[in-house]
């Protein structure tokens, strides 16, 4: 399936159903007086978190999403049925934007959470509602009102618990498939990687996610290379492994040219928890590596692991210390997690649907 993390999609709400303006014609009832029933409301648009996709590619092929409109009243005080909702389905961390970019309107994080982007227009009143002492048999109905028409953005910002980034060629799809079921393209140039991917690690019985995103190089900010557009992937990681080749000419100055990057990004990513590792050490030999790793710890002024994907030396290590702080963000999450919160999303559901069936009706 082609990944796809980005999609531009029209929204519309439906249409309220006209009211009907009817009488009572039957047989011994005299003066049988107005039985226009109201139209129906409109259809929601409504966005839905479900499990199973990691891709938006489904909304490259359709663009358009209406939900049904209100059936128009009747007579006998009949009112119109409401119109279908129009339900977008879409993968955890999935970000719904305005048309310009500037405001978020939804962030799905867990699967069943569902949000009403748009309310349907109301039914228009029948003929009945505008009976009185005075007016007995009146010949007027209001149409339905129209439904909220918008373009979104969506943009995928995939969950996981530690981010990987690096140079291109730095060892991070050959560290993803090493640690993870996970199987990247693996080759000896660089931008092998032209999309995110995921794989699930374990340290003893616990198991965190590691998202694998394609290589920062100079000038990344400005559209060089690949650009930042899938730094977005590790903005919610709670820990960034930050992969140096140490076959590198100058390790530490491909460090900086990697933070530097982060920096001009923006979004926290600079402010993240880091670890900065060594890869490759395969290629270097037992005399030069220790000389080496001190060399780049003072550069840097800070503790540098090693690791190597393709012997597995110092992986285990690697995955115990990234997995601290993702221990730390769960609990932290945990903590700020209100007693009772309802984790399917259900309950913040049916609230947005109870205020949604609580609006103004036209006079």
């Amino acid at each position: 399936m082609k990944f796809l993390d980005q999609a531009k999609i029209f929204l519309k709400s439906g249409d309220g159903g006209p009211g009907a303006v009817s009488f009572r014609r039957e047989k011994f009832i005299e003066f049988g007086g107005p039985d226009g029933g109201d139209g129906g409301r409109g259809g929601a648009v409504i966005a839905e978190c479900v499990d199973g996709l990691n891709t938006l590619i489904d909304y490259r092929y359709q663009q358009h999403f209406k939900a049904e409109s209100g059936r128009p009243g009747a007579g006998r005080n009949r009112s119109g049925a409401k119109g279908g909702d129009a339900v977008l389905r879409l993968p955890v961390g999935t970000q719904i934007l305005d048309e310009e970019r500037e405001e978020v309107i939804a962030d799905l994080t867990r699967v069943g959470q569902r949000v009403v982007l748009m309310k349907g227009g109301d039914g228009g009143f029948g003929n009945t509602h505008y009976k009185t002492s005075t007016n007995q048999a009146p010949r007027k109905a209001l149409p339905g009102w129209p439904g909220e028409e918008m373009w979104v953005w969506l943009r995928l910002k995939l969950i996981a618990d530690a981010g990987l980034v690096g140079l291109p060629n730095a060892g991070k799809s050959t560290f993803l498939s090493s640690v993870t079921r996970a199987r990247p393209k693996i080759a000896d140039y660089p931008f092998t990687t032209l999309h995110p991917g995921l794989g699930v690690a374990s340290v003893g019985d616990q198991e965190f996610v590691i998202a694998d995103i394609p290589g920062l190089i100079e000038g990344a900010s400005e559209g060089a290379g690949l650009g930042h557009r899938f730094l977005g992937h590790v903005e919610r990681c709670a820990v960034l492994l930050h992969l140096v080749d140490a076959t590198e000419e100058d390790p530490a100055a491909a460090y900086r040219t990697v933070r530097q990057e982060l920096e001009e990004y923006g979004g926290g990513l600079s402010d993240k928890p880091e670890i900065v590792a060594l890869s490759k050490i395969d290629a270097v030999t037992e005399e030069d590596l220790p000389v080496l790793v001190e060399m780049v710890e003072q550069e840097l002024g800070r503790k540098v692991i090693t690791l190597s994907a393709v012997s597995g030396a110092g992986l285990d290590e690697a995955l115990a210390i990234l997995f601290e702080p993702v221990m730390e963000a769960r609990r932290a999450r945990q903590a700020a997690m209100p007693d009772g919160a309802d984790a399917t999303g259900e309950e913040e559901f049916e609230e947005a649907e109870e205020e949604s069936s609580s609006g103004w009706s036209p006079l």
